[in-house]
């Protein structure tokens, strides 16, 4: 029977049923609804409101049906519950009669549930953090594995500047801290807890709420009884942490595609990380980066869905509420998975140094040193722009690189223009030269790279 049912007397149209029983996928809070049920009955018992000796039978039937559920974690699927509660409160009676039947005294599914989800949740960001650092720290080690490699730097897919290819790793894991802290701080939110705030009014019975959320690991009981059971803030914080993250997986997936291609051959994709094609023989494709791009949409997804839910709920509790679940734990599960497989599949990726410096030595990426190097003469700046950018013209149709114009042709656009000027035009003095604060020169890299290092030692 329902927990709900005394009131009812026609049996559950299985239509219905079928439609809104959730054990299909909140079996997945089994151990946490086993975790709230034996604070709760030590509550009970703190309380008088049970003896000491049904609390105990409670708590090794409960400790029981976990460790059953650990070596079967799908157990209650099959079981025609309509959800995790009631099936935990079934085994309960199966083996202890009336006993089991005290034990929701005072409290709601509203309270429990909400319980139970940030109990999980808790857990799942603690993986989800962990597996982000791994990415972090994967980041790091390509980092320091490309040394002093320089490739081209891009602004609306053309060729910009030459930046340190450490210098583009680094502009990913300063991306994924920001994740970290941003899931961190949706986890310090969450840590409140609303057991006992009952359907919406706050429990009816005399149990020490403040105890109840120490013994479960949160950091406060949630202060007001409709918020408690009706909030899920902390489901769309971690699902909007969660699709930010995974837009900055995607942009570097985005960027290793391009650099493996034929087209920039910067980077070398393992075959351990690699697929090919049935038709064509020689296709190496990036499928796990490809994958890894489309996975943003599918949480980002999520997300949306999650928002639509809430959106137009009045207080406290609604069915719709159930509709939090079963996106959000995929979201999650995919979240960590797919930061797990970004740390182990960077390590397969090789920079072809070689290839990285004759492309970024292409394209006039020099003429913004060029300009310094005017402004250096005492040309305003403004000016200094408008002569290197001839000075490009005059070499593009020569079909020469800077560096190649003779002083001769240089000194017709400019006068001030020495022989001093080839030395400024080297790929390495332009690097040198971006030296301020989160810049791309070799100091500043190595800067930034050591300072990262000791964040993610830290962190770990």
């Amino acid at each position: 029977m329902a927990m709900w049912g005394g009131r009812f007397t026609e049996a559950t149209l299985e239509e219905f049923k079928a439609f809104n029983d959730s054990i299909r996928f909140d079996y997945q809070l089994a151990q946490q609804d086993i975790a709230a049920s034996k604070v709760w009955a030590a509550g009970l018992a703190q309380a008088g409101l049970i003896a000491a000796e049904e609390a105990e039978q409670l708590q090794q039937a409960l400790q029981q049906l976990a460790d059953e559920l650990l070596a079967e974690p799908t157990l209650p699927v099959t079981s025609g519950e309509e959800d995790i509660h009631s099936w935990v409160e079934s085994q309960l009676t199966e083996r202890l009669g009336a006993v089991a039947r005290k034990l929701h005294t005072g409290r709601s599914r509203n309270d429990l549930v909400a319980t139970d989800l940030r109990l999980w949740t808790r857990a799942a960001a603690a993986g989800v953090r962990s597996s982000l650092l791994g990415s972090i720290q994967a980041l790091l080690n390509f980092a320091e594995a490309a040394g002093s490699a320089v490739m081209p730097g891009y602004t609306h897919l053309q060729r910009a500047q030459p930046v340190m290819v450490a210098h583009w790793a680094l502009a990913y894991v300063e991306m994924l801290k920001r994740d970290l802290g941003r899931l961190d701080d949706a986890c310090s939110r969450l840590n409140v807890c609303p057991l006992g705030a009952g359907a919406l009014a706050g429990t009816g019975v005399p149990v020490d709420r403040s105890w109840l959320a120490q013994q479960l690991g949160f950091d406060a009981a949630a202060a007001n009884s409709l918020d408690a059971v009706s909030d899920r803030d902390f489901v769309v914080e971690l699902s909007a942490a969660a699709s930010l993250c995974m837009t900055h997986v995607s942009r570097l997936s985005e960027d290793v595609i391009f650099f493996c291609s034929g087209e920039a051959g910067f980077f070398k994709l393992g075959d351990a990380i690699s697929s090919g094609s049935s038709l064509m023989p020689q296709k190496k494709n990036p499928d796990v980066f490809e994958l890894l791009r489309g996975k943003s949409g599918r949480i980002l997804g999520q997300l949306v869905a999650i928002i639509h839910v809430l959106k137009g709920l009045p207080l406290a509790y609604n069915k719709d509420m159930q509709e939090d679940k079963e996106g959000f734990f995929e979201l999650m599960q995919q979240w960590q998975q797919s930061l797990q497989v970004l740390a182990t599949v960077l390590p397969h990726l090789t920079v072809k140094a070689g290839v990285c410096r004759q492309a970024a030595e292409l394209g006039y990426s020099n003429a913004t040193d060029l300009a310094d190097y005017l402004v250096g003469k005492g040309i305003p700046f403004r000016d200094a722009h408008h002569l290197s950018g001839q000075l490009v013209l005059l070499a593009s149709q020569q079909q020469l690189p800077l560096e190649q114009l003779p002083l001769a042709q240089m000194q017709q656009i400019s006068p001030q223009i020495d022989d001093d000027v080839y030395s400024a035009l080297t790929l390495e003095a332009g690097m040198a030269r971006r030296n301020a604060l989160g810049g791309t020169s070799p100091e500043q890299v190595q800067t930034a790279l050591a300072a990262a290092k000791a964040w993610c030692a830290a962190q770990l």
